[in-house]
């Protein structure tokens, strides 16, 4: 959309293709319908704001839905020592594909774990069995779920009666097309034009140094609560941690911004019971957003609990766009987080290994390999790279 009357026929190409009418865009993004009309047909040059204006709407307004739902992390604990239980009778995944370690974390004595989906156990009765997954065990696990027929509700629903006790529960936005200005939002804090419950906010620019339990590489950030809290929320910049991660340019990424409800103990417990109560992600993901917090428009002719909601916050929150549903991205399991360890750490050293042999005109390096003895770790990390999620799972 560069020229006057190019950017005026692609914007109504693109309405039209969204199936909205003059009239909703042209209310949603703040000016008159033959305004937009005007515009469309290139008889108006409109401003660098009205443009930005009507480009932004008409994103938040595109029914391939700008907002996901997922669910991003899990942690539940067993009250059993018997591992075989959880990962066979719950998560019904085949024991014998799992891959074995003598560690754990959170003082657990040893794990199981396929791709990154870990079960940690103890013989301590009182810590349990505990599952944690990841965001890539949660996609790795979706993956499992679709091949048993069963949904994230009925495995809550198999935990609850296996009486696990849910120690943590993220649940994921997704903001496909930059609608959460994440600077604007931590400004709109600094400015007590956000209504919260929450007593602290934290906000880190693109660089900044953050403290251990904060993620780094997302680019700007905003912590909303106390991370020692129950309840929190993390608004970061996705693209921007992609492109830190994995070199994925900006432009590229498939998610702009993400928004993340952290859930702990009693509160993420709270919100699976509502989950299976009413089967709608969406309804429970954003009662909690609601009850913690709302961004407002300051006013200075009325009183601060009088302001109006912010326009854009109150699209975010539901307001004129179409339901959310809860997504679901199965992901098979693949080695790819062991070869960038390799690629970055192994790899120079070979090529150095290679280089000195063909300088001097040896063989080390194929000696090296071919005198390699691979530990019973490493050929159940082949097994898994080979097996089918039908062979994995009960």
């Amino acid at each position: 959309m560069t020229n006057t009357h190019g950017w005026g026929k692609e914007l109504k190409d693109k309405r039209l293709d969204y199936g909205l009418s003059q009239n909703k865009l042209a209310l949603a993004a703040g000016i008159t319908r033959p305004y937009l009309s005007a515009i469309e047909n290139g008889k108006v040059v409109p401003t660098e704001q009205v443009k930005a204006s009507l480009s932004d709407t008409l994103e938040r307004l595109n029914p391939d839905a700008p907002l996901e739902l997922l669910f991003d992390y899990v942690r539940i604990r067993f009250p059993t020592v018997d591992v075989a239980q959880v990962l066979e009778a719950i998560l019904h995944l085949n024991m014998d594909y799992m891959l074995h370690e003598d560690f754990a974390y959170y003082s657990y004595t040893e794990q199981y774990r396929f791709g990154d989906i870990t079960v940690m156990a103890s013989h301590d009765p009182t810590k349990g069995v505990l599952l944690e997954l990841k965001g890539k065990g949660c996609r790795q696990y979706e993956n499992f779920l679709l091949a048993q027929h069963r949904s994230w509700f009925d495995f809550f629903k198999d935990c609850l009666n296996a009486q696990g006790v849910f120690k943590r529960l993220d649940l994921a936005i997704n903001d496909k097309t930059g609608l959460l200005n994440i600077p604007a939002l931590a400004q709109k804090c600094q400015s007590e034009e956000c209504i919260s419950l929450f007593r602290s906010f934290k906000y880190y620019r693109s660089g900044e140094l953050v403290h251990r339990d904060e993620k780094t590489d997302m680019g700007n950030t905003l912590y909303v609560g106390s991370l020692k809290s129950e309840v929190y929320f993390c608004i970061y910049e996705k693209d921007y941690e992609q492109y830190a991660k994995n070199n994925i340019p900006l432009e590229k990424a498939e998610v702009k911004n993400r928004f993340e409800i952290r859930l702990k103990n009693e509160r993420a417990s709270h919100a699976v019971i509502d989950l299976l109560t009413r089967q709608d992600v969406e309804k429970t993901a954003f009662e909690i957003i609601n009850r913690y917090i709302r961004f407002v428009d300051r006013d200075e002719n009325k009183r601060r609990s009088a302001w109006s909601m912010n326009q854009q916050w109150a699209f975010f929150i539901g307001k004129d766009r179409g339901a959310l549903r809860l997504t679901t991205e199965p992901e098979p399991y693949t080695f790819e987080r062991t070869l960038n360890w390799l690629r970055h750490q192994v790899a120079p050293t070979l090529k150095m290994i290679g280089t000195i042999d063909q300088l001097n005109q040896t063989a080390i390096l194929s000696e090296l390999i071919h005198e390699a003895k691979l530990t019973e770790k490493h050929e159940k990390l082949i097994e898994q790279q080979y097996l089918t999620r039908e062979d994995v799972i009960l």
